[in-house]
């Protein structure tokens, strides 16, 4: 790639914060000729109620960029071991869903159906808002008799895959190792700001900002951290081949419908990754302003690390649009 188009990209990130759209980014990309990554950092890694400039080691929220890099491989890594099967019902793990409903209808969702987000299951739900225990809301997730909608990509849904790996490991995720480079939790000092939490009355910074995945203590669809270098590091050992099975790289890089993979997204017309990139690309967001994005062909990879909803997510960051306008400055 040439250093012209990381220039341009980066210019792009640095006036979507010096027009205060955002406080900070950390820009990160990787190519054949720069295996260890090109990061530079611009603004601010905190804005209130102090000020802390953005490092290119600053840690953040990575936000549903959980699913994609810890939870999706370790599924499909216990699938291609055997320990799970992908098409068998999800009670395999969890024998107790839905346990006093043997018909229901839940009971019949598989971890396939999961990582694609073919469930029906609901988007999301404020969980935390259920009680304060995390055992008693797992079973809450467990029993509840979820409504049975369209075909939507869903928080629900990697919950579930999450409590399946507490099943096979038995042990909780904040107790499992989340892979070199990553944490579940982060040192305020060195973490980006995410936002005021009414529920939690304060500040969030390098405690996680979901608030379901906070009231879990640790969840399958939200709740990693990590550094531009930590992700950029994942990114190369999926290019390498060495962050998963080849079984499971593959199915990550397979499309299943117009727009998904089995946890990813591939590009698409008016994807987050871009109208320029390459048709073997797959990518990623967070709500807290993360993303990561793998061209296989090009051997490119490049993440985007924001800290959009600090303060507030209540504001327009524009983010959609410039995470398209890095994408395509990268592809040139």
């Amino acid at each position: 790639m040439a250093s012209d188009r990381y220039e341009t990209a980066f210019d792009i990130v640095a006036s979507w914060v010096e027009s205060g759209r955002i406080p900070g980014a950390v820009l990160g990309v990787l190519d054949a000729a720069h295996p260890g990554g090109q990061i530079r950092a611009t603004g601010l890694a905190q804005r209130e109620p102090s000020q802390r400039p953005m490092t290119t080691d600053t840690w953040f929220d990575l936000a549903s960029l959980t699913k994609v890099i810890f939870t999706t491989p370790r599924i499909l890594d216990a699938a291609t071991a055997g320990v799970l099967d992908l098409d068998a019902p999800i009670t395999q793990a969890l024998p107790e869903l839905r346990q006093f409903d043997p018909d229901a209808w839940q009971r019949r969702i598989t971890p396939r159906d999961c990582l694609v987000h073919a469930t029906g299951l609901p988007a999301t739900w404020p969980i935390y808002t259920y009680g304060d225990d995390p055992d008693r809301l797992r079973a809450f997730v467990i029993q509840r008799d979820w409504p049975h909608g369209a075909q939507v990509y869903s928080d629900l849904n990697y919950m579930l895959l999450g409590f399946v790996l507490e099943r096979l490991a038995d042990l909780r995720l904040g107790d499992l190792d989340p892979g070199e480079g990553f944490a579940w939790s982060a040192e305020p000092a060195r973490a980006a700001a995410t936002e005021y939490c009414p529920w939690r009355r304060r500040m969030l910074v390098g405690a996680v900002h979901d608030e379901n995945a906070a009231a879990l203590g640790g969840a399958g669809h939200a709740g990693l951290f990590g550094t531009a270098t930590a992700v950029l590091g994942y990114a190369s050992a999926l290019l390498d081949g060495s962050a998963a099975t080849a079984e499971a790289i593959a199915l990550m890089r397979t499309p299943v419908g117009p727009r998904r993979t089995y946890g990813w997204e591939h590009a698409y017309e008016g994807w987050s990754g871009g109208d320029a990139c390459g048709s073997s690309t797959i990518g990623h967001t967070g709500f807290t302003g993360t993303g990561l994005w793998i061209d296989f062909d090009a051997g490119r990879a490049w993440t985007l690390l924001t800290n959009r909803v600090h303060p507030t997510r209540w504001f327009d960051s524009g983010i959609a649009e410039l995470r398209r306008r890095v994408g395509d400055a990268l592809a040139g």
